[in-house]
């Protein structure tokens, strides 16, 4: 089998590994640097360490940003600020001498659950990150649909009401603010902290918590009459919260009580990957691009 360099780009760190025999492995992590050059010299340097031990023949890459696939452009912006808007595609490709695919991070994560997590078997799938915000990524017959601006996948735009899109009041982040503003104790508090106490009874909270269960609510049972996916999975942080889609459900059959016409419950499932969801999406992207390279890319 064809060994593959994988890296992640975040923020703060920058992980890495080798996808070999199916299996990820030799997994690492380095700060990510400040400057454009510095971000090569660390690319490139992990590429040459793997070439020491295995044999690639590709890299492939998550990243912040809206990736264009034609241009070899990331678009938008991110935390990484200097990695947008020119053709770092090809740029990485001749400093590493080997091919490179690159996908946006939301979209290699979806990439990772449908290739052989929480929706393998699937063909038409809604991945939702529930973080800071709410992004994500829309699976139509086993590709990504990136959409004529690259939004495909924004979930967090969304109109909740007259005022709030989604990622504000379907935010974790957001609801430990509101929380702490009302609360007003002189604690700060995180959205795990209000879901709970939430759950332990505290009433402030479970009001708080109730906007915040409805706003996913509406958005994934609405997402789900527009694509009619297989599966809805639900990533990021919150998601592991085991009461998070017994909540989540209970407001959409409210909703389906209101709306007699509408006759299925979306099927909705926890992320299976968690660190390593990049990585292994990044490896799946890459052989949808390079399929001539592949001998066999199966993840186990």
């Amino acid at each position: 089998m064809a060994d593959l360099v994988v890296i992640d780009v975040g923020g703060t760190s920058i992980k890495h590994g080798i996808m070999h025999e199916g299996h990820l492995t030799a997994e690492g992590s380095v700060p990510t640097p400040a400057t454009l050059p510095e971000y090569y010299s660390a690319l490139s340097a992990i590429v040459a360490d793997a070439k020491k031990n295995w044999q690639p023949v590709g890299v492939g890459i998550s990243s912040p940003g809206a990736v264009n696939k034609k241009t070899g452009v990331i678009e938008g912006a991110s935390a990484v600020k200097y990695i947008h808007n020119f053709p770092i595609i090809p740029e990485l490709a001749e400093r590493f001498g080997l091919p490179v695919s690159i996908e946006n991070d939301a979209n290699c994560a979806a990439l990772a659950e449908l290739a052989s997590g929480a929706a393998q078997g699937s063909q038409n799938m809604l991945f939702l990150v529930i973080g800071t915000g709410i992004g994500g990524s829309v699976i139509v017959n086993g590709e990504v649909i990136h959409g004529r601006h690259l939004f495909g996948g924004e979930f967090g735009y969304m109109m909740m009401n007259d005022t709030d899109i989604l990622s504000r009041v379907g935010s974790p982040v957001h609801l430990g603010e509101r929380y702490t503003d009302r609360k007003d104790d002189g604690q700060v508090y995180s959205g795990k902290d209000v879901l709970n106490l939430a759950e332990q009874g505290d009433s402030l909270a479970k009001a708080e918590t109730e906007i915040f269960y409805k706003a996913l609510a509406t958005a994934i049972y609405n997402l789900s009459y527009a694509f009619d996916p297989d599966k809805v999975i639900l990533g990021g942080g919150v998601s592991q919260a085991d009461f998070l889609i017994p909540h989540v459900k209970e407001h959409i059959q409210k909703i389906l009580d209101h709306v007699p016409i509408a006759p299925f419950m979306p099927d909705i499932a926890l992320a299976h990957y968690r660190s390593q969801a990049n990585l292994i999406g990044a490896a799946t992207d890459f052989w949808t691009e390079h399929a001539d390279l592949r001998d066999d890319h199966e993840i186990n």
